[in-house]
């Protein structure tokens, strides 16, 4: 089966601090709770793009019997590695990039995106990786913010992405339409959810969805 190599670490110490920190905050407020709804019923092998700093694996149920955990940020990764020792499940973090997955084709049963797909620079490239590592017929499960459907909130998001948001938020964009994405990418969408939900209390980021889909048999 292929297997790609390990691609070029990507490093933002500054907001990787400042993400740390932010994001155990927001725990409290919804996130936590998120991430169980995303992870639930999972079962097999899982592989998860863009783990951060590990904080969807105390929430992988008993039925999923290894993750592999692929960050590319090294000090995300080493809070990862942290997370990964005290999880319920086996997990292995491990380095790479959305686009260059250093993993066998068709091994998994699932591949999770959890705040990620904001941030890779190809859509595409991401997606087209999480099909390849899929069985036929496995899932992709999401959780995202994503573009708004409302006229300020939409053109807020532009002009951030166009402007500052990217420089300091370690690549994110707001306004992506990644379930248009996922569509795209030829995956069947077979349930999500649209909500509001603003964890660091900034507007543009709060439309969300969460949902599974599935890559073709």
């Amino acid at each position: 089966m292929q297997r790609r190599p390990a691609a070029e670490e990507v490093s933002h110490p500054l907001f990787a601090r400042v993400y740390a920190r932010l994001s155990e905050g927001a725990e409290t407020r919804g996130t936590a709770t998120h991430r169980k709804h995303l992870l639930s019923d999972l079962a097999g092998r899982v592989v998860e793009i863009g783990a951060g700093n590990g904080l969807n694996f105390a929430h992988y149920p008993s039925t999923v019997t290894h993750v592999s955990a692929v960050e590319p940020e090294p000090s995300l990764r080493a809070h990862a590695e942290r997370a990964a020792a005290v999880a319920p499940v086996p997990v292995s973090v491990v380095a790479g990039t959305a686009a260059a997955l250093p993993l066998s084709s068709g091994d998994f049963d699932a591949v999770v995106f959890s705040l990620v797909l904001c941030s890779v620079p190809d859509q595409a490239a991401a997606l087209s990786e999480a099909r390849r590592l899929l069985k036929p017929g496995g899932e992709l499960r999401f959780y995202e913010h994503v573009k708004g459907r409302r006229g300020g909130v939409a053109l807020g998001q532009r002009v951030a992405d166009r402007t500052f948001w990217p420089h300091i938020a370690g690549g994110c964009h707001l306004a992506r339409d990644t379930e248009a994405a996922i569509l795209n990418a030829g995956f069947q969408i077979t349930h999500v959810r649209r909500f509001a939900y603003s964890p660091a209390r900034l507007l543009p980021s709060a439309p969300h969805i969460l949902g599974t889909a599935r890559s073709p048999s």
